[in-house]
């Protein structure tokens, strides 16, 4: 929903040289993703927070948000990355999809969670699942949840985090963060942007876009003459404290869902678990 770039605007000057202002066309597009998980899902949720509830709704991310259609698939088998148990995000979905479903070794349950989902669903040739099926996929979805072997040590750390902004392991972390990204670039939750201008050779016009950015890079926190957070120690301690922390203040709730895709694409192998219970003195 949060496009690595897109158009805002143009700026273009008339036959009198006055500025003219045309916003980037808006096109729904129908999009169907399958293998939604429950993480993704309450990601998504956060996005929703962020772009459409507020005072100013992103029109771009709603024209798309318009046009999707959801298949989740409740997780029975996680990564040793996983941790969504503990942010409360998973492995079950809940909410949030059109349809959702349940893997069992001769096929799937299936869920309608939506008017489209439905829409689809009554057109499925489809046999109802019987007890024994549906209590396999309950069993299935508890014991994947119980084989999660990575953990957060709360759902709020806010408290904890800004209690110890100068802990000694915000040094020793930094020591091994590249600073190259990567962790932002995949997490769900993440929406660090910047805004650049592309200029037409012939001077008569301008298109604006907006461009994925990271807390990480030099330019994210660079004002007027001044790289506010210009060492990998402060880049770092901003994106764990805002995203484990001020979210809580901004948006209800922490901004990690547990996914872990951070820890699998380090690379140089931090573990956000790790680091967290270090700094929150729950070494496991």
């Amino acid at each position: 929903m949060f496009t690595p770039r897109e158009q805002l605007w143009r700026v273009q000057r008339d036959e009198q040289g006055q500025l003219e202002f045309i916003p980037a066309k808006e096109t729904i597009l129908k999009r169907a993703v399958i293998g939604v998980r429950a993480c993704d899902l309450a990601a998504l949720r956060l996005q929703d927070q962020h772009f459409l509830e507020r005072d100013v709704v992103h029109t771009g991310y709603r024209t798309r948000r318009a046009g999707l259609f959801l298949v989740a698939v409740n997780c029975t088998h996680p990564a040793r990355t996983c941790f969504c148990v503990s942010t409360g995000d998973g492995p079950q979905a809940t909410d949030g999809f059109d349809l959702v479903l349940s893997e069992l070794d001769d096929g799937f349950i299936v869920q309608a969670g939506s008017d489209a989902g439905l829409a689809i669903f009554s057109r499925l040739s489809l046999a109802p699942a019987d007890k024994t099926q549906r209590d396999s996929a309950i069993k299935e979805i508890n014991d994947g949840a119980q084989r999660q072997v990575r953990a957060l040590p709360s759902r709020n750390l806010r408290d904890t985090l800004f209690a110890n902004l100068d802990h000694e392991r915000w040094d020793d972390v930094a020591g091994r963060c590249l600073s190259c990204g990567n962790c932002t670039s995949v997490c769900p939750t993440c929406f660090c942007h910047k805004e650049t201008e592309q200029p037409q050779l012939e001077g008569t016009a301008s298109d604006h876009y907006r461009e994925w950015d990271s807390c990480f890079t030099q330019g994210h926190s660079y004002i007027h003459g001044a790289t506010i957070r210009a060492e990998t120690r402060e880049r770092y301690r901003q994106w764990l404290t805002h995203k484990l922390g001020s979210w809580h203040d901004q948006y209800g709730r922490s901004g990690c869902v547990g996914c872990g895709r951070c820890i699998t694409w380090c690379p140089v192998g931090i573990d956000i678990t790790e680091e967290v219970a270090a700094i929150s003195g729950e070494s496991r």
